[in-house]
């Protein structure tokens, strides 16, 4: 089958875009091989830092593209923890705003042909998602001790029992937590990615027919353009929110 629809031009790999190796050659990749990951994991540090440094360099009275979009987006995730964290969490301000434009810089470059999701591996996402899972429990043990415990223990149920039936259900949400937090957003990354690459191989394939799969790449390129946007914005405002658990335990 594969013979066939290779000799009839539909071979699509999808998958293959995903796959992970080295920018000097070879076959074996170990956790210190510069990859196509790593490449663009840098990339995407670097567009972020850039965006920030050169947007608050000149400060400017009249601000220049690069000061307005840098002072929108520092706003838009300062208002973004008050509103959910409220005054306490404002002083975590740069890690969510350092995860926030990692994700968003990550789904947007990978948006470029040729270039590389780094978001749609559970590698990456599991490590931010455990970061953050780790970071807010630590917070919740050191403002509150014990008393962090609460989190899990919903008093305004009307019987014991139920709070015990409660409880469970808490703890278990609440280890859930980051694989949801990562599942999320990888799978959101690789299902649009390996999308486009299928209608990108029948434009291939379908000769004078392509202006079909063209009109469906780029409306999914645009689809895709704001779930670029959405999936950090989600990543970054449940980081808030589980924060928040952490500032405010009680039920």
């Amino acid at each position: 089958m594969a013979e066939e629809a290779g000799g009839s031009g539909f071979n699509i790999h999808p998958m293959e875009q995903f796959e992970v190796h080295s920018l000097f050659g070879g076959h074996s990749v170990h956790w210190f091989t510069p990859t196509n990951a790593t490449l663009w994991m840098a990339l995407t540090v670097v567009a972020a830092s850039a965006l920030m440094l050169v947007g608050s360099r000149g400060r400017a009275l009249v601000p220049t593209r690069a000061q307005s979009m840098a002072e929108a987006t520092y706003g838009f995730v300062h208002k973004m923890i008050t509103d959910v964290a409220g005054k306490e969490g404002a002083k975590y301000f740069p890690y969510v705003m350092t995860l926030f434009l990692f994700i968003l810089f990550s789904n947007l470059l990978a948006l470029i042909p040729g270039s590389f999701a780094a978001t749609s591996h559970i590698a990456v996402t599991a490590i931010l998602a455990l970061a953050v899972f780790i970071t807010v429990t630590v917070i919740g043990f050191v403002k509150h001790g014990a008393h962090f415990l609460n989190l899990f223990w919903v008093s305004s149920a009307p019987t014991v029992a139920l709070r015990i039936v409660l409880a469970v259900i808490e703890v278990i949400s609440y280890f859930v937590r980051p694989l949801s937090h990562s599942v999320r957003l990888a799978g959101n990354m690789m299902a649009g990615h390996a999308v486009l690459k299928v209608f990108a191989g029948f434009a291939g394939a379908l000769g004078a027919a392509a202006f079909i799969p063209i009109l469906a790449i780029t409306a999914m390129y645009g689809l895709e353009l704001m779930v670029a946007v959405i999936q950090a914005y989600v990543f970054a405002i449940l980081t808030c929110v589980y924060l928040n658990d952490a500032l405010h335990p009680g039920h």
